[in-house]
């Protein structure tokens, strides 16, 4: 399952799960893409089709990986990775090193366990008012799922997943 960046930072106010399908099918990725974010509709741990969230592990573009399972990211440690692995976007930049994203910080709108925070998802990621909150995680953390709150017009990176693992008939 790739874990791969928005090619750019967005706010609080966002139709996330289209660009990510779209910046995914811009990139030429076959495969389903959602948003790495909890939603009104879904938990975050729950993105992921229920077949695919234990035996595939969770990589970058380049197919290093990042965990070694879906369910791995939601053990109550915050998502804890190896920060040496980079996260890309689909046009391939790494969003820790790339001064696209100014801040390091993702959007997730979810507690460690992948569950919604409804008070902090920038109202189901429809604002970006200044006085709204949005759970977000400092990458530097080398957590994807660190609890920190931030106003909803800051402009963070934003992850998708693929959400449908696809093997190839050719494979």
């Amino acid at each position: 399952l790739h874990l791969v960046a928005l090619n750019f930072p967005l706010s609080g106010d966002m139709r996330a799960d289209f660009q990510c399908f779209r910046q995914a099918q811009l990139a030429g990725l076959t495969s389903t893409y959602r948003a790495f974010l909890s939603s009104h509709l879904q938990d975050l741990a729950t993105v992921v089709r229920k077949t695919d969230r234990h035996h595939l592990p969770v990589v970058n573009l380049q197919g290093q990986t990042l965990f070694s399972n879906w369910e791995s990211i939601f053990d109550g440690n915050g998502g804890q990775f190896n920060i040496h692995v980079p996260i890309y976007s689909f046009d391939g930049r790494n969003v820790m090193t790339d001064s696209s994203w100014p801040q390091k910080i993702i959007w997730h709108g979810s507690t460690a366990n992948g569950i919604r925070l409804v008070s902090n998802y920038c109202e189901a990621w429809h604002t970006a008012d200044m006085g709204a909150m949005g759970q977000a995680s400092p990458l530097n953390t080398g957590k994807l799922l660190d609890q920190k709150v931030y106003s909803c017009n800051n402009q963070f990176i934003v992850l998708c997943i693929e959400n449908s693992f696809v093997s190839d008939p050719q494979g």
